[in-house]
């Protein structure tokens, strides 16, 4: 029995601007660059690796608020962790900035954990499959038809079979959008949509009966993840062969609960970055067996991967343009979709089995003063 304790000796976080590759929009937001904030802990001759996508706000609130919590805690404790950190923030409020902030200190624990007791992270937390299915994700808006059609049918040539769009920017023009999307992939892709809430109620439903001639199977956010009661009557009344998926903006327990208990949605969506790192995301996947609804992440794929792998109400993994690229760029590593579409993690390397790439970094770090 391990009964030695590991102090958090030090906590550092950075964060970093990283540009697009092109200018890129959905139906509600335009965007060309992606900030990352990391965080690394150390203790017993160990360091452990963490990161959320969001505003610089996060780090600043890591440095003043969140540090002083977690340096002296005991390594090996990692729930104890997360919740004292969920109770320092309940005068700041949970949803956004707080529970980013709390998932890039809480994954580098998870992380830090597991290369103390030197295993792979998936062994820690304990798999249930060896690896785990990835759909292709950008098709942005912003795109020409050619950059669409490229990117859709790279990712089907490389044994991605399924791929995703995103709608809503120019409705007049998404069924022509869709259509050459089908075109690009071929009869037996499966072919995702996200409108990001930008239809109202029955625009998305028309759209939707429109969608199934090109065999669109998935439907994200067709209106505002807010909007409860829309997703459940698009749900109801979109063709069978359809199913929605909401969820990415969830951040606590009880977002993810009132949308399964007001029957929004096929699949649920969450995203660790968001709902306060591994330890929230495990969360979700219970409540999920519990109602009996799949589970699919949100972005982040290398952070996805390892606890992808040891839920069983996890569908696939999202490999998002954005991130799949940072994470390439930032961190050694990483691991790229097989030529079946699936990821599995390395099980020689510790924790996450990532190594950050502090000189190729440094380029487009931030100043946190």
């Amino acid at each position: 029995m391990l009964k030695q304790r590991f102090p958090i000796e030090a906590l550092e976080v950075s964060a970093y601007q990283v540009p697009t590759d092109g200018l890129e929009s959905d139906g509600t937001l335009t965007w060309d660059s992606t900030t990352l904030v990391l965080v690394e802990l150390h203790a017993g001759g160990q360091s452990g690796l963490g990161y959320t996508y969001g505003h610089p706000a996060c780090a600043t609130l890591i440095r003043d608020k969140l540090a002083g919590i977690i340096e002296g805690h005991d390594a090996l404790a990692v729930r104890g962790g997360w919740l004292k950190m969920v109770e320092a923030i309940r005068n700041l409020g949970r949803p956004g900035i707080c529970s980013m902030a709390i998932a890039a200190i809480d994954v580098a624990m998870w992380d830090l954990k597991a290369r103390l007791l030197d295993i792979p992270l998936v062994a820690l937390i304990g798999a249930v499959r060896s690896e785990v299915p990835v759909y292709g994700s950008g098709g942005f808006t912003s795109y020409s038809s050619e950059q669409l059609q490229r990117q859709l049918s790279d990712w089907v040539g490389a044994g991605i079979s399924r791929v995703k769009m995103k709608i809503g920017r120019e409705p007049e023009r998404d069924i022509d959008r869709v259509r050459l999307a089908r075109e690009a992939i071929g009869p037996a892709a499966e072919l995702y949509v996200d409108a990001n809430g930008a239809y109202a109620r029955k625009q998305a439903l028309a759209m939707a009966e429109a969608f199934t001639a090109y065999g669109v199977s998935w439907y994200e956010e067709p209106v505002s993840s807010d909007d409860l009661p829309g997703l459940r009557l698009l749900r109801d009344r979109v063709p069978g062969s359809i199913e929605i998926a909401a969820g990415e903006y969830g951040y606590d327990l009880g977002y993810f609960r009132r949308m399964l208990e007001a029957g929004a949605v096929d699949v649920l969506q969450a995203d660790l970055t968001r709902c306060a790192g591994i330890s929230g995301f495990l969360d979700v996947a219970v409540l999920c067996d519990a109602h009996q609804i799949a589970l699919s992440t949100h972005t982040a794929p290398a952070l996805h991967m390892h606890p992808g792998c040891c839920t069983a109400a996890v569908r696939h993994l999202e490999y998002f343009h954005d991130h799949a690229r940072i994470e390439s760029m930032l961190f050694e590593g990483r691991v790229n979709p097989d030529k079946h579409g699936n990821m599995a993690p390395d099980l020689s390397q510790p924790g996450l089995g990532l190594t950050f790439k502090r000189q190729e970094a440094q380029a487009f770090k931030l100043s946190l003063d």
